[in-house]
């Protein structure tokens, strides 16, 4: 089984672990994947609060983190799970918060069914399953505004007749899946899942539904998972609760002993330097009635990571582990010694790169010498795609050229300034010339002047420039001048 088709993500006969708060970061969807979890969702995030967060790339942890202007990381990812992790959101702005992010992530999905006030506030959450008109216009401009799959996860309605109206709107929407906890917006786990009604919608439309909503009385163990799908009818299943108590619950050889998963999951709580309290708190629920046991008095007393590694007698690994990301923060710092570097983020080449309008006070500008070289090589012309920082309104560009993507780590005051930057990167790169004061004469010429020379007959010598003995640098410069 595979969560991926033909590079897209596919929600077809698969086992995912449901978004929940505080449960769903890092190290719980790192530890469900290495059990057996085709897909996992992130804790819902809302909308507006990530609309204000930065994309920093942190080389230490190898990790992509979004921090908001307070310095807390509201999301972090990595490669890891790059392929199979979907970032689940509540609430939808018209602000550019997905642009940053969307490369990061697998699949984007949009809450609809969280009944707590958190989500439900401002028409959130559940809220939402009473405003059809709503959720249609959302995922229309969802659909229409990423290139990742777009889903949704809702709660079933009073009725059965409502609730298919409902879906069936979602489904054309365009969404790639949807997501059905078998429960009314006011029922609790308590009450029984509607398996007859995921039955319903499941028969009812052609995209795939993801049951959920079973933990407490149908799925205890991975063989129990099989069986809800069969009950009803859905083409994967959603575990929460059971997953937060046990993510060994998607292990097909079996359960493994809670024991034994806390310190795997402290492993990596430790390597990608998760909050201790988010550590305490997943911690503390797979504990669930043990956690008055000694082990849990000592992990709710804990106030650091290192203190709880105390409790679990992994006071090693976590020596190893600091001192390992030590020595890579130092070597990091060495090479930022030397800003002239490149390095590659994903497949984007990037440097630190600032344009200063004076220090380019020729008549070509490096976005004009680019464009130039690329006349001049027959080439497709640079793009640029650029996104702006919702903070501060600053601007970051990156220019593609023959297939291959070049940013600043920097961000600019403007549009232009930032495009230059990125055409900057991609011409030291390329070892071209970009038009700074000092530099010797590179032979450009403004496509006037071409034109003006069109009609003469210069030797065959004469007209190699500089650029044309440089266009071996676009299949030669990467990726082995790159610091990785």
């Amino acid at each position: 089984m595979t969560a991926n088709t033909v590079g897209r993500l596919c929600f077809r006969n698969v086992n995912v672990l449901a978004p929940m708060v505080r449960v769903g970061t890092l190290p719980t969807r790192l530890l469900s994947l290495d059990y057996g979890a085709d897909i996992v969702y992130s804790e819902e995030l809302i909308d507006i609060k990530m609309a204000q967060c930065q994309r920093v790339v942190n080389d230490v942890l190898e990790t992509v983190d979004f921090v908001a202007p307070d310095e807390r990381v509201m999301f972090r990812t990595c490669k890891k799970e790059k392929d199979r992790v979907v970032f689940q959101m509540v609430g939808y702005t018209q602000e550019p918060s997905l642009s940053a992010m969307e490369n990061d992530v697998a699949a984007i999905d949009v809450n609809m069914g969280c009944p707590k006030e958190y989500s439900t506030k401002g028409g959130m959450g559940a809220a939402l399953l009473s405003d059809p008109d709503k959720i249609e216009a959302i995922l229309r401009t969802l659909v229409k505004g990423v290139s990742k799959p777009v889903t949704c996860k809702i709660r079933i309605l009073p009725t059965l007749e409502d609730t298919l109206s409902l879906v069936k709107r979602i489904e054309n929407t365009g969404v790639a899946a949807i997501a059905v906890h078998g429960r009314l917006k006011d029922e609790r786990p308590r009450h029984p899942v509607h398996c007859d009604f995921i039955q319903a919608i499941a028969e009812a439309v052609s995209i795939p539904v993801i049951a959920n909503g079973g933990s407490l009385d149908r799925v205890k163990a991975h063989a129990d998972i099989e069986e809800f799908r069969k009950a009803t009818g859905a083409s994967s299943v959603m575990i929460a609760r059971a997953a937060m108590w046990n993510p060994s619950v998607f292990r097909s050889q079996g359960l493994l002993s809670v024991e034994e998963v806390m310190e795997e999951y402290l492993k990596y709580a430790i390597r990608y330097d998760n909050h201790a309290f988010n550590t305490k708190y997943c911690l503390c629920q797979m504990l669930r009635d043990k956690v008055e046991s000694p082990l849990g008095k000592q992990l709710k007393s804990a106030q650091t990571n290192e203190d709880i590694c105390e409790g679990y007698g992994l006071q090693e690994y976590y020596k190893k582990t600091q001192a390992e990301l030590q020595a890579r923060r130092e070597a990091i710092q060495t090479n930022h010694n030397h800003p002239d570097q490149p390095v590659l983020d994903g497949d984007v080449t990037t440097m630190r790169v600032k344009f200063e309008r004076r220090e380019y006070p020729g008549e070509f500008s490096p976005k004009m010498f680019l464009l130039e070289w690329s006349r001049k090589e027959n080439l497709e012309q640079p793009r640029y795609e650029t996104v702006q920082r919702s903070q501060d309104r600053a601007f970051q560009s990156m220019v593609t050229m023959t297939g291959k993507k070049y940013r600043s780590t920097l961000w600019e005051k403007s549009k232009k300034y930032a495009e230059q930057a990125s055409a900057i990167v991609c011409l030291r790169v390329l070892g071209l010339p970009e038009g700074r004061a000092g530099e010797e004469y590179s032979g450009l010429v403004g496509k006037r002047k071409r034109e003006e020379k069109s009609n003469e007959m210069p030797d065959e010598e004469d007209t190699t420039t500089y650029f044309g003995a440089r266009k071996r640098h676009l299949d030669t410069a990467l990726p082995g001048d790159l610091i990785l």
